[in-house]
């Protein structure tokens, strides 16, 4: 035990290869599409935040530091597709809200986005993983708890958007019911 054990009476934090200290993923241990996702993100978050429109946008964030590590076809989804279907995927958000849309942070608003456009359109990514990615990008760009609030609304669209999966899931025991 050291002496910072001993005073705090917690155990340190043990380094785990491919995270930071704060338990993020290291930039190096992040695939293309992680990538793709926090640049849409951050794209995003312009939208709804500064109302750009999405060419400019795009065209700033493809000249961002690091943009040619990710996957830019994922990326081009993400930010034209969250973009063009923003009602249709604010009216899904909505019913599962506690408070006015208005009221929730952007970069909450934005991942809920990501995550909603990808259980709808990119298929090939398995829920689970949509879920995950999504919790991840709340918990490296957004509030204190905001990951929860993220993980509420999106577990809750998951089994309506994809029934198929997550029944599957659920019934081998990899989701509780």
């Amino acid at each position: 035990m050291t002496d910072d054990t001993k005073t705090s009476g917690q155990r340190p934090r043990q380094s785990r290869p491919g995270l930071t200290s704060t338990g993020a993923r290291k930039a190096s241990a992040k695939s293309t599409r992680s990538r793709a996702r926090e640049f849409a993100l951050q794209a995003l978050y312009q939208h709804l935040v500064g109302r750009n429109d999405a060419a400019s946008i795009d065209q700033f964030t493809r000249d961002l530091a690091g943009f040619h590590k990710a996957d830019a076809a994922h990326y081009d989804a993400l930010l034209h597709g969250a973009i063009a279907s923003a009602q249709e995927l604010d009216a899904l958000i909505v019913p599962l809200l506690d408070r006015k849309l208005e009221e929730i942070s952007p970069i909450e608003h934005a991942v809920m986005w990501i995550g909603v456009y990808e259980f709808q359109n990119c298929l090939d990514v398995p829920w689970r993983v949509v879920l995950n990615e999504c919790i991840e990008l709340a918990k490296e760009f957004g509030g204190t708890d905001g990951h929860k609030y993220v993980n509420a609304v999106l577990n809750g669209l998951a089994p309506q958007l994809r029934p198929a999966e997550v029944e599957a899931d659920r019934a081998s025991g990899k989701v509780r019911p």
